[in-house]
C-alpha cells in the first residue's frame, strides 16, 4: 500500500499501556481508502490495540496518526454486540444518532436504510435478546453503519459465532462491501476467513506487536461462496499460514 493512497496510515507508533504492558513497537501501518484490510496474529499482539487507536480511544505512546482528509466517521463493531437487552432492534441502532441530538423521526429512514442493508428488514420492533447470536450481531453491524462511517473497523466480530453462521455474515459483509466500498479495518485469528474477505492482509508478530507481512489477495469482489474451495483460496491460505508461523516464531 503506497502511502500517497492511504486513508489513515500509523507511523512509528509505540503504545505502552500504564501497567508496563508495550502493546506496540515501531509499527507502520496505511490503510487504503476503498480497501477490506485484515490484521491477522497470536492473541496480545495489538491487533485490537491498532483498532482502538484508529478510532481515537487511546493515546500514542510514540509515533504519529494521521488522516488523508477530516476524519469523519468511523464505525466500530466489537466481538460482543453489546446491545441494551431492553430496547428494540430499532433502539439499538438508533443509539449513536441519539448521541447526536438527531431527532428518532428525522433518523428513522437512515435507520431502516441499515436494517434492511444487514437482513434486518422489519424487524425494528423485536428486542435483542430474544435474537439468535448472528441477529445480534447483525444489529451491532447496523448500528456501526447508521452513521454511515468513512472507515468500518471489525474486531473479531464473528468469533463466537458458529461455522454456519460465520461462513453466512462472511457472505453478507462481503457482498455489502462489493456495493457501498467504505474502507474496512478487520481484526482476525483466522487464516481462513482472512483470506476470504480481505484484499490485503497485514500479519503482526507477537508482542511488542509490529507488521511481519504484507499478503495481496488479488481476486476480484463479488467473490462467492465456490471460492472457499477453489485453488487459488487453498494456496493464498497455504502462504498466510507460513506469513503467520513466521511471525510467531520470530
Amino acid at each position: 500500500m503506497a502511502d500517497a493512497a492511504a486513508l489513515v496510515a500509523l507511523r512509528g507508533v509505540d503504545k505502552v499501556y500504564s501497567n508496563g504492558v508495550v502493546a506496540l513497537k515501531g509499527l507502520d501501518l496505511a490503510v487504503g481508502e476503498g480497501e477490506f484490510l485484515s490484521l491477522l496474529g497470536p492473541s496480545g499482539c495489538g491487533k485490537s490495540t491498532v483498532l482502538r487507536l484508529i478510532a481515537g480511544l487511546g493515546d500514542l505512546s510514540a509515533g504519529t496518526l494521521e488522516w488523508s482528509s477530516r476524519r469523519g466517521d468511523i464505525g466500530f463493531v466489537f466481538q460482543d454486540p453489546t446491545l441494551m437487552p431492553w430496547a428494540t432492534v430499532f433502539n439499538n441502532i438508533y443509539l449513536p444518532l441519539r448521541v447526536r441530538g438527531i431527532p428518532k423521526g428525522e433518523a428513522a429512514p437512515r435507520i431502516e436504510r441499515a436494517m434492511e442493508q444487514v437482513g434486518l428488514a422489519g424487524c425494528g420492533g423485536a428486542y435483542s435478546r430474544e435474537l439468535s447470536g448472528g441477529m445480534r450481531m447483525r444489529v451491532s453491524i447496523a448500528r456501526a453503519l447508521v452513521a454511515e462511517p468513512k472507515i468500518l473497523l471489525m474486531d473479531e466480530p464473528f468469533a463466537a459465532l458458529d461455522e454456519i453462521t460465520r461462513f453466512k455474515l462472511n457472505d453478507d459483509l462481503l457482498a455489502l462491501w462489493a456495493t457501498q466500498r467504505w474502507t474496512v479495518v478487520f481484526v482476525t485469528h483466522s487464516v481462513f476467513e482472512s483470506v476470504y474477505l480481505s484484499t490485503r492482509i497485514l500479519v503482526m508478530s507477537a508482542r511488542p506487536g509490529r507488521v511481519s507481512a504484507e499478503v495481496p489477495i488479488e481476486v476480484p469482489a463479488p467473490r462467492e461462496p465456490s471460492f472457499r474451495t477453489s485453488h487459488a483460496y487453498a494456496e493464498q491460505c497455504r502462504t498466510v499460514s507460513a506469513k503467520l508461523g513466521a511471525a510467531m516464531q520470530a
